[in-house]
Formats: C-alpha cells, sequence, structure tokens
C-alpha cells in the first residue's frame, strides 16, 4: 500500500476554494482560503486546470437534494475537474502523480481537489474539455441504458442542446439510435451539426413530433426540467420508456427519474475519450471563469439556455 506526498504537501500553505455555508441564492458563495484537501485510500488530488459546472451545482447549494442528501457546512462546490495529480492516497500508486487526469471528485471548484473516480486524459484532449465531461457523459450513457434504447429505435429529447443533451445526442448516433432533440430556433444547426433531428419546444409539439417520426417515438428524456414529463408521456404512450435527469417528480406520472452518484463510471469516460480521439465526440465549451466568478457561472447555469458547457479554470 502506497503512500505519496510529493514536496507539494503544503505545510503551512493554504488554497483558493469555493464555499457555502448556508443554503441560498448565488450570494451564499465565498472564495476563501482553506488548507488544501489530502487523498484518503484509493483517491489521489490534482492541481485543478478545469472544473465543469453544472445544474446539480447550484441545486445543491439552493437545498434542493436536501430530502435525499446530506450536506456539512461550510461545503466545498463541484463534483468534475481536470488536472495534474500532486499527490495520491493509500492504495494509489504513486507513478500517477505528474499524470494528467479527469473525473468525479469533490470540491472541485478550487486549486487542488481530491478525485474519487478518474482515468488518464489523453493528449489530444484539452483539459479545458475533460473537465466538463465526466458528468455529461455518465449522465447520458446512464439514461441511454436505463431507457433500453436500441439501435434502429428513436428517442426524443427534451432540452438536448445543454451539456447532458449534446452528450446523449453523440453516444445515441453512436450507437444506431435516431435522435429528435428540442431547442430553441438559433440553436438547430448546433444540434444538426451533433447529429439530431431539431424542433422547436413548446405548444404543438406532439404534432410536430408526429411528422418528423412518423413511425412513432420509442423513447423520451427529459434534461431540462422543465414540467414536460405528462407530454412525453403522451408522445411515447408508455411511461416506463420515459426518464428524467432533472425532473424530481417524474416518478409520480410513472415515468423514471434517474440520479448519481456514479457507478463504476472509469469505463464510461475512458471511451468517450476515446470517441473523443476519434472525432466521434465533442463538447462546446460556451465560457470559462476564473473561480473567482464562480456565482456568475451558477447564474448563467440555472438560465437554463447554456449550448454546451460552462468550465471554472483556477
Amino acid at each position: 500500500m502506497e503512500v505519496f506526498c510529493p514536496l507539494s504537501s503544503f505545510i503551512g500553505e493554504t488554497m483558493k476554494a469555493v464555499q457555502f455555508s448556508r443554503y441560498g441564492g448565488p450570494e451564499v458563495l465565498e472564495i476563501v482560503e482553506v488548507d488544501p484537501p489530502h487523498p484518503g485510500p484509493g483517491e489521489l488530488r490534482i492541481r485543478v486546470r478545469a472544473a465543469g459546472v453544472n445544474p446539480s451545482d447550484w441545486k445543491r447549494r439552493e437545498g434542493q437534494y436536501r430530502a435525499f442528501e446530506e450536506i456539512s457546512f461550510p461545503s466545498g462546490v463541484g463534483v468534475e475537474a481536470s488536472g495534474i495529480v500532486d499527490e495520491v492516497g493509500p492504495g494509489v500508486s504513486s507513478a500517477f502523480v505528474g499524470d494528467a487526469v479527469f473525473g468525479y471528485g469533490r470540491a472541485t471548484m478550487a486549486e487542488h481537489a481530491i478525485l474519487t473516480h478518474w482515468v488518464h486524459k489523453p493528449d489530444d484532449l484539452p483539459f479545458e474539455i475533460a473537465g466538463g465531461l465526466p458528468v455529461i457523459s455518465e449522465t447520458a450513457w446512464r439514461s441511454l441504458d436505463e431507457l433500453d434504447v436500441k439501435a434502429g429505435e428513436a428517442l426524443l429529447v427534451s432540452g438536448a442542446a445543454g451539456g447532458i443533451g449534446s452528450a446523449v445526442i453523440q453516444l445515441a448516433r453512436v450507437r444506431g439510435i435516431t435522435t429528435i432533440g428540442t431547442a430553441s430556433p438559433q440553436k438547430h444547426d448546433y444540434l444538426k451539426d451533433l447529429g439530431a433531428i431539431p424542433t422547436a419546444y413548446g405548444l404543438g409539439l406532439a404534432q410536430r413530433i408526429r411528422q418528423l417520426a412518423p413511425n412513432g417515438i420509442d423513447a423520451a428524456l427529459d434534461v431540462a426540467g422543465s414540467g414536460i414529463i405528462p407530454e412525453l408521456i403522451a408522445i411515447t404512450g408508455d411511461p416506463a420508456r420515459v426518464l428524467s435527469v432533472a425532473d424530481f417528480s417524474a416518478e409520480e406520472y410513472g415515468a423514471k427519474f434517474s440520479r448519481g452518484p456514479p457507478r463504476g463510471p472509469e469505463r464510461v469516460l475512458a471511451d468517450v475519450a476515446r470517441l473523443y480521439s476519434k472525432g466521434l465526440f465533442r463538447l462546446h465549451i460556451e465560457r470559462s471563469f476564473p473561480l473567482e466568478q464562480t456565482a456568475e457561472a451558477q447564474v448563467i447555469s440555472a438560465a437554463g439556455r447554456v449550448t454546451g458547457k460552462l468550465i471554472i479554470s483556477p
């Protein structure tokens, strides 16, 4: 069992991190100086190069997860990142130190963070993109599996231009699934480029879907949480073929709700990295922010109009 702490063990030093000490709006986020974390068994620490912004960040900050998740204050922010390994915990080889990796962790909106699940970052995968891949790729992969969508079937994605929707479209294309995605008209070309058939959301959706998919929709995925579950059930004709990753009320209608934490995501992350290297997967970064603008990034995320992903670069 190896425990390796390099010279950068931060004895007497601190680092910047984003924290909040009570539930509330973006104003509760603070940039604080804290002691750097140290990895536990099976964990490693990275010097963070990029961390992805996810709706779960601001939903957690607002207290929306209190019913099924316990938070100890002060709480860090962020669950994914890319960076350079600078310390490993017990059971992790010291050979990892100095390697570029990306994956899941905790309190990743910081200068240094712990990763609990990770894979090596290929040289052709930029840190900025790698830092935004874990949540959207694992969620998209898991959603397709739980919906049991097969090659040749048609999938409707509600809110398709965001990070998860973008990942779903591309992974579905690789699996031979036809995807129809809803988004505002100005994002339709973006959806086409990813491999989806675009359509507008809102009034008349069912009629538009019948024209685009005369043989029907086999499954539907809600990634926006816009209260559309009953309509998706009507379109598919089967609540068991409707899943949401954003609407907590989905199960009240007989549909599925899928939530983390990720279960063994390393295989998914490695596969998505390979797809990226082959030109079969990409991630649009709408905007990058410094650590000090994490609150602004969460406000933009909560508005629900992001194309692709927002990134924090400490």
